[in-house]
């Protein structure tokens, strides 16, 4: 097989490569520009376009397949020369379902808790050495790839993604899976500039569900008061299992499961809820409740989800890549109640499109109204590239409803600021899906005052 990726150096489009590559596909590439670690990654498997750009040239009528990234736009040259020639034009979504169409396909979709539902799965069958594909959104721990794609292994388990496919399929990811069991973790509204209503948004769930094959499995959220009133109206052909957060108790800032005293090295009510869907999940495929407990109790959570980066002196500094309004609150929740007894610091950089749109900053009010002391940065510069109004501190207040609310456009700035905070007995909670402007986490971690 013959495969031609079109902007091969996404996060899931050069773990798909890879996988292809390894699967013993002729794979080749292009992309304007990659960075690392995909850079590398394709380099190491000797797939990595040898110059930047995009080239007619490398798409000709012996390929297979061209799969088409969402970076591209839909004037690129390589995608109108394919269109020309008539080729099979896929996104990644339609090869992954492509590749695995004989499988049993879990699928993990919701606004939140999709990467680490996900993750759990995959820590258990891992645990117990079962044959299985995968595509999650994070780099996982004994995992060296975000994908793998087999002929062997009987199912696949994916991060279901609402958003759109490709620049030439509108349709959420998630909805081209045609999963036979599936996850929704709850909804929260998100990507405001392809669903601009709460409707638009909701409404990708309810034609999700009725992707589930017939007599499939869904698995959902009851806490979750739209998410339920969208499952009870289903007419979907599926047995629908609901969950909550499971039995447990915290002492000493350690989460056990109950009954049997299974000890977490996760916590939250987030988590624990997440860790039920994961827990059903498993019990389909054949894993029972005893066997993921024990399993479970070495998950040490996915990448900078709640990751800590340095603890001392009773204060433990987090990173979390929270960036909705419904993921901060949980994730500042989720740390005031393991450490009950600790101050809580928590800063947030708001970089998505979302949270930068002054129409859909308002859905960010009281949600950190359980932090000791409540920051929000953003990088000035992330406005300009955007081309967005920057926001005054006054706005972001009003917004989140909170006047002591410290803010921060300038990463020096917020980083003097917090080095001037004494942290004993207080912990430290820096939430982004950006970079903090490219400050150190790690280093200021360590080098924070911790005297008491």
């Amino acid at each position: 097989m013959r495969i031609h990726f079109i902007a091969i150096g996404g996060s899931a489009m050069h773990n798909l490569a890879i996988a292809l590559h390894r699967k013993g596909y002729q794979v080749t590439g292009s992309d304007d520009v990659i960075f690392e670690p995909s850079s590398s990654r394709l380099d190491k498997h000797g797939i990595l376009p040898k110059s930047m750009g995009w080239n007619e040239d490398n798409i000709t009528e012996n390929l297979d397949a061209v799969i088409l990234g969402m970076h591209a736009l839909v004037d690129n040259p390589e995608l109108l020369k394919a269109q020309k020639l008539g080729l099979r034009i896929y996104s990644y979504p339609e090869y992954i379902y492509e590749q695995t169409k004989d499988k049993l396909r879990v699928v993990i979709g919701g606004s939140h808790g999709k990467t680490t539902i996900t993750s759990m799965i995959l820590h258990v069958l891992n645990y117990y050495k079962k044959d299985f594909d995968y595509l999650v959104g994070a780099q996982l721990a004994g995992f060296d790839t975000m994908v793998k794609v087999t002929d062997s292994a009987p199912i696949i388990v994916i991060e279901g993604d609402e958003y759109l496919a490709s620049p030439i399929d509108r349709r959420p990811k998630f909805h081209l899976y045609k999963a036979n069991i599936a996850v929704i973790s709850g909804i929260a509204w998100d990507h405001i500039n392809v669903f601009p209503t709460y409707q638009d948004y909701t409404r990708q769930f309810d034609l999700f569900i009725d992707t589930i094959q017939p007599d499939g499995k869904l698995i959902f959220c009851k806490k979750d008061n739209d998410l339920n009133a969208i499952v009870e109206n289903s007419n979907a052909p599926v047995e629908k299992i609901g969950y909550e957060i499971p039995d447990h108790e915290v002492r000493d800032g350690v989460t056990y499961l109950l009954p049997g005293e299974t000890a977490l090295k996760i916590f939250g009510d987030h988590n624990l809820m997440n860790l039920n869907a994961a827990r059903l999940v498993c019990q389909q495929l054949a894993i029972s409740e005893e066997e993921f407990n024990v399993a479970i109790a070495s998950f040490t959570g996915a990448a900078k989800r709640l990751e800590l980066l340095n603890s001392s002196n009773e204060t433990n500094v987090y990173k979390d890549f929270a960036h909705s309004p419904s993921k901060l609150k949980a994730t500042i929740d989720a740390v005031k109640t393991q450490f009950a007894t600790r101050k809580l610091v928590a800063c947030i950089e708001l970089h998505t499109f979302s949270s930068l749109n002054k129409d859909f900053l308002t859905q960010y009010a009281n949600t950190m109204c359980n932090a000791d002391v409540a920051i929000v940065y953003i990088d000035e510069k992330t406005f300009e590239h955007k081309k967005m109004q920057p926001f005054t501190k006054e706005q972001v207040q009003m917004a989140f409803n909170d006047d002591n609310l410290q803010f921060f456009n300038d990463f020096a700035l917020l980083e003097s600021y917090l080095q001037s905070i004494n942290f004993y007995r207080t912990n430290l909670l820096l939430m982004s899906s950006g970079n903090f402007g490219g400050l150190d986490l790690t280093k200021l971690a360590r080098e924070l005052n911790t005297v008491s």
